[in-house]
């Protein structure tokens, strides 16, 4: 514990800044991934950095995952690629849209 307590003195946060999620959010409702970082920061509480970092690995993936989405568009890419390749060989055929059709 400090001796002074300096962000209260001064009347800033730091440790807000640092998280992302945990800022203050428009209209009150919690950021999308929230969740995942508070249970990052909650498993390296108490930890030293290096411990941290081995030890919360999963959850800090989680994290990245929930907010850069990179599994999720290199799913839909390789997705993508596959209809292009049956398409190539004529093992699919995309439904043609029209606007004059009504849809279902």
């Amino acid at each position: 514990m400090p001796f002074w307590g300096l962000q209260k003195q001064l009347g800033i946060d730091v440790d807000s800044w640092l998280l992302r999620q945990s800022m203050p959010q428009p209209h009150r409702q919690a950021a999308a991934c929230h969740a995942f970082e508070r249970e990052w920061v909650e498993c390296g509480h108490g930890l030293g950095q290096t411990r941290a970092r081995r030890e919360c690995q999963l959850e800090y993936e989680d994290f990245m995952e929930c907010m850069k989405r990179t599994k999720l568009a290199k799913r839909l890419r390789t997705i993508l690629e596959q209809r292009d390749k049956m398409i190539k060989e004529g093992k699919y055929t995309p439904p043609h849209m029209d606007k004059d059709e009504p849809r279902p």
